[in-house]
């Protein structure tokens, strides 16, 4: 359960707080393109966010502990997905 939130805070702080367009687009002339290509990655994130996000809460009121690895795995992914399209965003 833990790392699932902190996989949360770690996501949510990269699309959010503008962590992920500090890493991603920083070098000036080209930042509004790479900003306007890292939301297009976000929101194609954002979908296993909330894929993983369900499944946190859902195995925390259910007390079903077998969510947990499909949460955790979905959170890998949606942070991957920002990772590589991140880069493929610059």
């Amino acid at each position: 359960m833990v790392a699932s939130l902190l996989l949360a805070a770690l996501w949510g702080l990269s699309v959010f707080a503008g962590w992920g367009l500090e890493a991603f687009c920083s070098d000036g002339e080209s930042r509004k393109a790479c900003a306007q290509r890292l939301d297009m990655v976000s929101t194609v994130s954002g979908v296993f966010a909330v894929i993983a996000a369900s499944a946190t809460v859902g195995a925390w009121v259910t007390r079903r502990a077998g969510l947990l690895p499909v949460a955790l795995v979905a959170w890998v992914v949606a942070e991957g997905v920002l990772f590589v399209g991140g880069m493929a965003a610059q």
